[in-house]
């Protein structure tokens, strides 16, 4: 283990290396002999407090980068670059890249086009940036939001450090108990692929007066796409997929949240998902046309009229969850997030999969941990129960298509303790699966216990 590890290490201490004495060698160049190097020359350019780039190429924000970037992972852009080969390449070449940076020089390369299905039908387009574009969107990333995130809305809760979606259910929760039992809920078409290039940068451009960052935000706005090994120019929106996306979205959308706290509204926005709570429908529709018209006019942008509306908030979703209709409203799962739900579990217990129940259990397993370490703060738990009968009802169905198809019929059945006599009985019986999942003689060899030992999480776990 010695032998393998002393590499990484070996190569990781270079790498900090690197960052770390570009960054101290920038005085002693600057102070010797009486004259002006390149670095003194872009600090006279602007003020000292304009030094924008410096603090994005500084090592301490490099080195958070870089690990930001490898802990995520990611797919290779257009270039092929693996997110494991980016350190060696940047121990190569990152004082070259460093200068492009702060001379306001450096080219982002074009974004992969990737197309992932949305769960309501159709398609989203993601921009995969390379990973050396994807390590310096992070770094620019983090220095802006150190400067910014404290000034964004308390309202606002998506893409944010110490705030979640979590937070923002809870929050519209608190607003329906207070008695606002109206929503304004509010969809952006296509919010991502059509935010105004001009307007965001005339954003940025009021808190940043280094030019060099500005060019640098600009040209990963307009970079351009791949599909089809062609590059398209691209003069709208802020491909997902990249670090700098989401807060780039946040800062787009601030306005609205300005104009929604101007107004005394009671609000909670996640992205491009808003809702605005009142006391009535009526209310309800005049906010929802005025905010239209500033949603057009001010911020260049559509509101989705079919997944738009003025309702009660338990007949809405928002964020996977909605709410029961009680004065003392409960958090409840939306029904097309269980639909989602019952769909992946159907992909990954079809009956002629051809795969071990072992292996299957461990692939479900993975996606069960994940669901209820989001829904974990459901608070209607008959609907995780009966989800979680279910689910051991496809399990056992799968088993029983299994054991009949196999050579030893009823050798498992025996092993699991149930009489002969009460398999055979059940073996005899012309049902299908599903519904021979549900007789006694298979509860009897597949209780609840089997399945926990498989390594299943009990769903219920999650409250």
């Amino acid at each position: 283990m010695r032998r393998n590890s002393t590499p990484d290490k070996r190569q990781k201490n270079q790498l900090e290396l690197a960052f770390v004495d570009e960054s101290r060698s920038e005085a002693p160049r600057a102070s010797t002999g009486g004259t002006e190097s390149a670095m003194a020359e872009r600090r006279a350019e602007s003020p000292a407090t304009e030094q924008w780039m410096e603090e994005v190429c500084e090592g301490e924000n490099c080195k958070q980068a870089l690990a930001r970037v490898k802990a995520n992972k990611g797919s290779p852009g257009g270039d092929g670059m693996t997110v494991q080969q980016l350190p060696d390449y940047l121990k190569q070449h990152w004082p070259t890249i460093r200068e492009q940076l702060l001379q306001g020089h450096y080219v982002p390369h074009a974004v992969k086009r990737v197309e992932i299905p949305k769960p309501d039908g159709g398609v989203r387009k993601l921009g995969i940036p390379t990973v050396l574009d994807r390590f310096i969107q992070q770094a620019v990333m983090q220095v802006l939001q150190r400067k910014w995130d404290r000034t964004f809305s308390d309202h606002s809760y998506g893409f944010r450090p110490g705030r979640s979606a979590h937070q923002a259910v809870a929050k519209a929760q608190q607003y329906i108990a207070d008695g606002y039992r109206w929503v304004v809920d509010l969809d952006l078409e296509k919010f991502f692929d059509r935010v105004n290039h001009d307007k965001l940068m005339a954003q940025i451009a009021q808190r940043v007066g280094d030019k060099r960052m500005l060019k640098l935000i600009r040209s990963f706005l307009e970079c351009g796409v791949v599909e089809g090994g062609l590059v398209s120019p691209v003069d709208e929106g802020t491909p997902q997929g990249g670090p700098l996306s989401p807060l780039l979205s946040n800062i787009a959308l601030d306005e609205l949240d300005r104009e929604l706290e101007r107004r005394s509204h009671r609000f909670v926005r996640y992205a491009d998902d808003c809702n605005v709570y009142v006391r009535s429908q009526r209310a309800g529709a005049r906010v929802m046309r005025s905010l239209k018209r500033f949603i057009a006019h001010r911020l260049r942008l559509k509101v989705n009229d079919e997944k738009s509306a003025v309702a009660r908030p338990w007949e809405r979703k928002f964020l996977g969850f909605s709410f029961t209709s009680a004065r003392k409203p409960k958090r409840r799962i939306a029904p097309k997030a269980i639909l989602r739900f019952q769909k992946r579990v159907r992909e990954l217990t079809k009956r002629m999969r051809g795969v071990s129940i072992e292996q299957m259990a461990e692939e479900l397993a993975r996606y069960l941990r994940g669901w209820i370490g989001y829904f974990r703060q459901c608070q209607t738990p008959t609907v995780l129960q009966r989800l979680e009968e279910w689910l051991r009802h496809r399990l056992r169905s799968v088993l029983w298509k299994q054991w009949k198809r196999g050579p030893a019929r009823f050798a498992e059945l025996r092993k699991r303790g149930v009489d002969a006599a009460l398999a055979a009985q059940t073996a005899g019986s012309k049902r299908g699966p599903w519904r021979v999942s549900c007789s006694p003689a298979l509860f009897l060899a597949l209780p609840n216990a089997y399945f926990y030992s498989l390594g299943l999480p009990p769903l219920t776990a999650a409250l």
